[in-house]
Formats: C-alpha cells, sequence, structure tokens
C-alpha cells in the first residue's frame, strides 16, 4: 500500500509535527510493509527526524528568467499550474493520501491563494489522481475569507473520510453547508504520543509554573494592530511571570514553534527591565523543538498556563491542570471536556489581575482538578483507539483489533 501524508510538517511548528508522529507510529504498527511518504513545506527536515521519503508541497521559484519575468507578470499562475500537475503525477502513485490532525482547515494568518488554496489544489490531485482522500481528527474554522471558504469547504467534501478532533470543528463545517452525516469526532491526535516519566517530586517545597508564550499578532497575517497586540499581550505575560516571581514560585517557559523564540526573548527583557532587576535569571527558558520536548518540560512543572493549543495539550496529557488564554474555540474545548471550564480566556482580552485569582483559585483545589483532568484525558486516548479501528477497516480493509482478547 502506497499512503501520503499530507500537512505542514517540518516547518517549527511543534503541534503539527507531533499529529504527524502520532499518526505515523499508528500506520508504522498497523500496515509495516506500506511505503510512506511525507507532502510538506520542508521535506529536508522531514526526511531527517523522521526517516520519510518527502516530497515539497510546491515546486521551486523558477531558476530561468524569463520563466520568473512570466510568474511575476501573470501573478504566480504559471508556477500553480505547474504545481497542480506536478500534485497529480504524485497523486497517481498513491493508494491513499492523509491529512493527520493540525488546525488544517482554518485560515490563520492566511491569504486565499495561500494555504486554503494549496489545500484545494493537493485535494483535487488526489482525486483526479485516484488516490483516495482522508482528513483524521483534524480542526476546522474558523475560516473568514469568502474565497479561503470555498477552496477549503470543497477540499472537504472531496474526502471518503473525515473526522474531527473536536466539536467546534464539526459545528462549523456543518455550518458552512458540509454534509457532515458521516463525519465522527474524536480526539486530538497528540494525545496518543507517550508521555515521558515523572520528574517532579511530590515533596517539592517550591510551586513550579509551566508559562506558555507565543508570537501572538493577532488573527490576520496583515494589520496595523498586529504590533500593539503582540505587546499588549507580551505585557500582559510579563505581568503574571512577575507576579509568580513575587509569591514564591519557580517558572518554566514552554514555547509551541520557532517564531516562539523572539517571543521568549522579548518577555525576557521586559521582566528584567521591571522593578527587580534581572529576574530572568529566576526563569528557566529552554530551547524545545518537539512535543516531546515539550513534555519533558511540562513534566518538571505543577501546572501550566499557556496560549497554544498543543501547550494545553501536552499539560493535560501529563495531568496537569491548565488555564488556557487561548486565540480559538478550539483551546476552550479541550478544558470543557476536561473538566477545567471555567479557566479559559481569550488570548486579547484576558485580564491579569483576574488570571492571578484563578491561578490561586487553581492552587486550593489543585487535587480535585488533576483527577478531572486523568479522566478527560482517559477519554481521548480511548476515542483515539476507537479511531485507529475504524481506519483499519475503511482505509485499510484490515480486521479490527480485538481489544476484549487476553
Amino acid at each position: 500500500m502506497r499512503i501520503g501524508l499530507f500537512g505542514q510538517f517540518g516547518s517549527g511548528n511543534s503541534g503539527n509535527d507531533g499529529s504527524l508522529e502520532a499518526m505515523l507510529a499508528f500506520l508504522r504498527r498497523t500496515v509495516p510493509d506500506a511505503e510512506l511518504l511525507c507532502i510538506c513545506p520542508r521535506p529536508d527536515v522531514v526526511r531527517r527526524q523522521y526517516r520519510l521519503e518527502a516530497v515539497a508541497i510546491s515546486g521551486d521559484q523558477p531558476q530561468n528568467r524569463l520563466l520568473r519575468l512570466a510568474d511575476t507578470t501573470f501573478k504566480q499562475m504559471p508556477r500553480r499550474i505547474g504545481d497542480f500537475f506536478a500534485a497529480i503525477r504524485i497523486a497517481r502513485k498513491l493508494d491513499l493520501i492523509i491529512i493527520p490532525g493540525t488546525g488544517i482547515l482554518d485560515d490563520f494568518c492566511e491569504s486565499p491563494l495561500g494555504w486554503p488554496y494549496v489545500i484545494f489544489r493537493w485535494c483535487l490531485a488526489a482525486r483526479l489522481g485516484g488516490a483516495k482522500l482522508a482528513f483524521v481528527s483534524i480542526g476546522a474554522g474558523p475560516i473568514r475569507h469568502p474565497l479561503s471558504r470555498i477552496f477549503m469547504k470543497s477540499a472537504a467534501r472531496m474526502a471518503c473520510y473525515r473526522s474531527y478532533r473536536d466539536q467546534p470543528s464539526y459545528s462549523f463545517m456543518k455550518g458552512i453547508g458540509l454534509d457532515v452525516a458521516r463525519d465522527r469526532v474524536y480526539g486530538d491526535l497528540a494525545f496518543g504520543l507517550p508521555v515521558p516519566e515523572e520528574s517532579r517530586l511530590s515533596t517539592a517545597s517550591v510551586m513550579t509554573v509551566g508559562v506558555g508564550v507565543m508570537a501572538y499578532s493577532g488573527w490576520k497575517k496583515e494589520g496595523s494592530d498586529g504590533e500593539a497586540i503582540y505587546r499588549a499581550y507580551l505585557q500582559k505575560m510579563s505581568d503574571f511571570v512577575a507576579w509568580l516571581l513575587a509569591q514564591g514560585m519557580a517558572v518554566r517557559l514552554l514555547t509551541g514553534g520557532v517564531v516562539d523564540r523572539q517571543a521568549i526573548g522579548d518577555l525576557l527583557a521586559i521582566v528584567n527591565s521591571g522593578p527587580e532587576n534581572g529576574a530572568s535569571c529566576k526563569i528557566v527558558a529552554e530551547e524545545m523543538s518537539s512535543l516531546h520536548d515539550l513534555m519533558r518540560q511540562i513534566v518538571q512543572t505543577d501546572l501550566v498556563v499557556a496560549t497554544r493549543y498543543h501547550n494545553v495539550i501536552c499539560a493535560l496529557s501529563t495531568g496537569r491542570p491548565a488555564i488556557s488564554l487561548g486565540y480559538a474555540e478550539k483551546n476552550d474545548e479541550l478544558l470543557i471536556r476536561t473538566g477545567l471550564a471555567e479557566f479559559c480566556h481569550h488570548v486579547e482580552t484576558f485580564d491579569t489581575e483576574a488570571l492571578e485569582m484563578q491561578f490561586s483559585s487553581m492552587l486550593e483545589r489543585y487535587q480535585e482538578l488533576k483527577h478531572k483532568v486523568r479522566y478527560g484525558v482517559e477519554t481521548f486516548r480511548a476515542q483515539l483507539m476507537e479511531q485507529e479501528d475504524l481506519l483499519r477497516d475503511k482505509l485499510m480493509g484490515l480486521p479490527v483489533n480485538n481489544r476484549g482478547a487476553a
């Protein structure tokens, strides 16, 4: 069997790469003889990290001067046409193309002719090339631009299998007119990743807090208010970190992508400029490039306050209660499903004093909330096991596991 894995992999977003890794683990134990091919923006990174054959989503810029001029004159249409036919040639060599996880169907920081068009192009190529297409535990919405919505809705219609990582994604696609009668809702694929052993001693005298920082500047990629949004967010996060330090707590800063490293540096600079000179020396800010690195950091904390979706997932996976400062409904849904509904905030509107009060409340109810988190995560993992059986049956024609057997 020849299987393609399509997505924004290898580009420095640890959450996206975690979805790829979870699907690879499933495929390698389920169809070990399958020929796997990753279709992604950075095939060189994927080849090196996952021992996986990979090709680029789009071709390189034309090297010939006349071709570059034609591409510029006709708004990159010659290259887009060439990429489309190249995608069909690849699809003809595959039996199945899987889009595993990630928030694939939204237009966060994207124009319609960026990622929304690329998704449509590859899904149409799969249809024309004769490969089955499956969206597995994906995130969807919001899609704010009308043309982006047309591209992504059309792409989803071409799939023979669709499942979502949460109810809001399912409801969004239903709301824009997609027939979801046969679609299902399961947990995010990252809940299937292995969790590192605990390294936090229950007798530790100092409470350690993981604070997830994101290079967030609003939904749109372009906009005059982006810098103001970023600065306001960082100021509030640095105020919260300073408050934690003043309470005698230890802080570990968490990231979810390469772009977040700048935000870490900016936050540390703000903290250092505050009343307590040199306060950043009390903060641990180690580099992390995968969800495994992230979880190894989180198991050294007691609880987490974070913006990025997969920061929250990793906190929950390791049994840590979390406060979400999210930018989309997906974060809220995670906390609702794990008994933490009251701890949801929006990244652009959260109040630092209210956050401090909620944090204190979480500490008082720590053991109760840990129990709720464990139960919710067990439910997610059970759903993912159910989905694996469905994928074996529907996409690969294999018998399902008899999980009740001795």
